[in-house]
């Protein structure tokens, strides 16, 4: 039985994910802040399931709890490294530092750490796999995207060069890059604001938590010589706005 470790794994893409691979028979291991939605995955999946409760901003907390994993647990294959957000649409310079510094932290600070901690445990294996989860918004920037789209044109230009650096080791990197996604992220971007939230999402088709989850279990089913490095999908209702050109200002 195949081990994965998912990141963020108490809401949208994570939680999905870690209800579709625990389905297809894979140990899981949650990792997320909000201890009693752990608690329900265990409940549900009992011996298939290790939970983590912290903060993936907490560096001494992700190391310690990779150190710490039960044995039957520490043979990782599978890493699904999720856990991100963005917060509010203002113009950058009328951004709150506090939640600059929040994205900043979690997105790629966070996300280092558990790369870090884990990637180690996964070249003991003969094969394993890493999910890092981007954004549309890494290559394609909008209003109010400021450090969001900087933090996701990270994750992808990461995704590629740990390519290089775990050549040799059988070890796939795929930056999965969804667009317009109903989940728990918008509500988190407007601080609980659930009209403004569900805005976005009114009168139009919408990606899916669970359709991320598909992809990542199909992913996996292809044969052992296929990596494929990012893949980018939006729903049918979404394509792209263009260019802005500002008018009436004075040459």
């Amino acid at each position: 039985m195949k081990t994965a470790f998912i990141t963020g794994a108490s809401s949208g893409f994570g939680e999905a994910t870690a209800r579709a691979l625990a389905k297809d028979g894979f140990k899981i291991i949650a990792l997320a802040r909000r201890k009693e939605r752990l608690e329900t995955l265990a409940r549900e999946f009992k011996e298939q399931i290790h939970t983590i409760a912290l903060d993936v901003r907490d560096k001494e907390a992700v190391f310690e709890a990779v150190e710490n994993l039960p044995s039957e647990f520490k043979a990782i294959d599978i890493l699904v490294n999720n856990a991100g957000l963005a917060l509010e649409t203002q113009k950058f310079d009328e951004l709150a530092l506090e939640d600059i510094e929040t994205m900043v932290d979690t997105n790629i600070r966070g996300f280092l750490y558990v790369a870090r901690a884990i990637i180690p445990l996964l070249r003991k294996q003969k094969s394993a796999y890493i999910f890092n989860l981007g954004s549309v918004a890494g290559v394609n920037p909008y209003f109010g995207g400021n450090v969001y789209c900087g933090t996701k044109a990270f994750v992808r230009q990461f995704s590629l060069a740990l390519r290089n650096d775990l050549r040799g080791s059988n070890i796939k990197v795929t930056n999965i890059a969804p667009g317009l996604c109903k989940t728990e992220f918008s509500e988190v971007r407007f601080k609980g604001d659930k009209k403004k939230a569900d805005e976005l999402y009114e009168n139009t088709k919408y990606l899916s938590a669970e359709d991320i989850a598909k992809v990542i279990c199909s992913i996996l089913t292809l044969p052992d010589h296929i990596n494929i490095n990012e893949l980018e999908l939006m729903p049918v209702t979404q394509t792209w706005n263009g260019l802005f050109v500002e008018k009436g200002q004075a040459l």
